[in-house]
């Protein structure tokens, strides 16, 4: 099959929204750090911002915070500042994130604890409402409700799509449990080879492939 590279560059470049102009995908990047940003400000009672102030809480340019909001159409007027609320509302139309989402994780070892106490995504997205491992004794030690993997199907919460797999047994058989369930959305954390439907996404993180390829790029400053 014959690939046009730069129609591929073209679209890696831009990320068209729903209005007529294109966002750069730098700038795309950067959206979630202003809406976590501007949701705390929210609970924190705050309802104007300005760039200088924003750009001290998210360590970004207040040049570019200007630029990347100008995508978001006309926002704000110099002297006084943007309406969070109106912002928290844009970013969250041109993210497509729901605060209500509810995420559920699979396999609360160190590595699902570890997942289950950061705290990044803070007013960004929904939240993990409970987990599934082969020993519900972990519960004890959490925040959340650690049910029985075999006990799936009666306690997977109703309209939940996300779930993170930090499992390593079984993970065809599970994952093929939570696609029954109604789960269109995986972030995968095992490192194995599994099989989903077509309508269903699956985010992998190789932190082994991460490492590799910032060793090769530290080496390639070294020449």
């Amino acid at each position: 099959m014959v690939i046009n590279m730069k129609d591929n560059r073209r679209k890696e470049e831009h990320i068209e929204n729903n209005d007529t102009m294109m966002v750069p995908k730098a700038t795309l990047q950067r959206y979630p750090i202003y809406l976590k940003a501007l949701r705390h400000l929210s609970k924190e009672g705050v309802s104007k911002i300005m760039s200088n102030e924003l750009s001290k809480l998210v360590a970004i340019e207040p040049t570019t915070i200007r630029r990347d909001f100008s995508f978001l159409g006309k926002m704000g007027k110099q002297g006084y500042g943007y309406d969070v609320e109106i912002l928290i509302e844009k970013f969250s139309g041109k993210l497509g994130v729901s605060f209500d989402e509810k995420i559920i994780l699979i396999g609360m070892g160190n590595l699902g604890k570890a997942l289950l106490n950061y705290n990044k995504w803070n007013n960004v997205v929904g939240e993990i409402v409970c987990a599934f491992d082969i020993n519900t004794k972990k519960s004890l030690k959490t925040s959340i409700p650690v049910y029985d993997i075999n006990e799936l199907e009666n306690h997977i919460p109703e309209g939940c799509r996300i779930a993170i797999l930090c499992i390593s047994s079984n993970i065809q058989e599970t994952v093929d449990r939570l696609v029954e369930n109604g789960i269109t959305g995986l972030v995968d954390f095992t490192s194995e080879h599994f099989i989903v439907p077509k309508d269903v996404i699956v985010k992998e993180i190789d932190v082994v492939s991460s490492i590799q390829e910032l060793v090769f790029q530290t080496n390639a400053m070294k020449k």
